[in-house]
C-alpha cells in the first residue's frame, strides 16, 4: 500500500524449503530493493515464527527451517524517524540506568525497535548484551529509566517497581501558580478507576509566562498517572498534547517565541542497589540528573 507516498506493506509467509534465509525469501515477494530489506531488518521490521514463539529477527543469511514463518512489516516513514541520544548514565553489569531523552521509545512496535531505549542500550553498551525494560517513560517524557540485562535482574526491579521500592521524582512545567493551592498538594483522583496518588510541591513560579515549576512523587505509577492528576487541577502540565490545554500553549509559545515538548521529566530516582542484596553487600543508589537535562523556568524562557 502506498499512503501519500509513504509506502507500507505487511508480508507473511511460511518457509518451504531448507535451505533459504530471509533475504532470498524477503526478496521473493518484496517489490524493494534488497539493501532496503536488509535496512528494515536491521530496525527491527522482521519476526520470525518458529514452533510457539514469534521473536524480532535479524539473523539475515541464517539458513531458516522448513516451516518457519516471516513476519515482514515494513513502514517506510517509521523507518526513516532517527531517535535522539539517549545518555548512559551508569552501567552497573547486571543493569544499567540512562537518560531517555524527548521522542525515544521504551519499546518499539511490530514495525520497528531502532527509535528505543531498549535498542539503544544493546547497540551502544560494551559487552553487548540482552535488555530487558522493566517500566516505562512516555514516548514524549525525558528522564531517568532502567534496563535490566539479566532476566534475575529483570525480575527483581519488576518486583520493585510492583511494590513501589522506588522513589521516583519528577519535575513539571505547569501553566498557574501552583503556589496557590496547599503544600504539599497530594492529589488522589483515580486513573483509569485504579487508585492513583500524587504529591505535587510547588518550587518556584514566574508572574510573567504564569508558569510553576513543581516537584512531582507518585505513589502508585498509573499511565499518565501526572498528566492527568495536573489536568485535574485546572495546571496543565506545558506541551502536553493530549491531556493539556492547547490553547494555553499556544499563547505561551507566542510569549516566548520557542515552540515546547512536554515539559515531564524523572529526574531523580533512588533505590535499594538488586545487586547489593543478592551479594548481602547492601548499597543504596541515588541518581539525580544534572541541571541542563531538567525542565526548567529559566530554560523554557531563553
Amino acid at each position: 500500500m502506498n499512503t501519500s507516498d509513504n509506502i507500507i506493506f505487511e508480508k507473511h509467509l511460511i518457509v518451504t524449503t531448507e535451505a533459504s534465509n530471509a533475504l532470498i525469501e524477503l526478496d521473493a515477494v518484496c517489490n524493494i530493493s534488497i539493501a532496503d530489506i536488509k535496512k528494515a531488518i536491521a530496525k527491527g521490521a522482521l519476526w520470525l515464527t518458529r514452533g510457539k514463539s514469534t521473536q524480532r529477527f535479524r539473523r539475515l543469511k541464517k539458513t531458516l527451517k522448513k516451516g518457519d514463518e516471516l513476519h515482514f512489516y515494513y513502514n517506510e516513514g517509521v523507518l526513516k524517524q532517527e531517535p535522539n541520544e539517549a545518555i548512559l548514565i551508569e552501567d552497573m553489569g547486571d543493569y544499567s540506568v540512562w537518560y531517555k531523552p524527548y521522542g525515544m521509545l521504551s519499546q518499539g512496535s511490530k514495525w520497528s525497535d531502532h527509535c528505543t531505549i531498549a535498542r539503544w542500550a544493546q547497540t551502544h553498551l560494551q559487552p553487548e548484551r540482552p535488555v530487558f525494560i522493566v517500566h516505562r517513560l512516555d514516548r514524549a517524557a525525558t528522564g531517568f529509566i532502567v534496563i535490566a540485562h539479566t532476566k534475575k535482574m529483570a525480575q527483581a526491579f519488576s518486583q520493585k517497581f510492583e511494590h513501589h521500592q522506588l522513589e521516583k521524582h519528577y519535575l513539571i512545567l505547569v501553566h498557574g501558580d501552583h503556589n496557590q493551592r496547599s503544600q504539599p498538594d497530594n492529589i488522589s483522583i483515580n486513573v483509569d478507576g485504579k487508585k492513583a496518588l500524587s504529591t505535587f510541591t510547588c518550587i518556584d513560579y514566574n508572574r510573567n509566562i504564569d508558569v510553576s515549576l513543581v516537584n512531582v512523587k507518585i505513589e502508585s505509577g498509573r499511565k499518565h498517572q501526572i498528566r492527568i492528576h495536573s489536568a485535574s487541577i485546572g495546571m496543565p502540565v506545558i506541551g502536553d498534547r493530549l491531556h493539556g490545554n492547547k490553547e494555553k500553549d499556544n499563547v505561551l509559545e507566542e510569549k516566548i517565541k520557542k515552540n515546547i515538548d512536554l515539559q515531564l521529566c524523572a529526574f531523580s530516582l533512588s533505590f535499594d542497589c538488586p545487586l547489593g542484596e543478592i551479594n548481602t553487600t547492601p548499597e543504596y543508589k541515588t541518581f539525580s540528573l544534572p541541571e541542563h537535562l531538567r525542565p526548567s523556568l529559566a530554560a523554557l524562557t531563553i
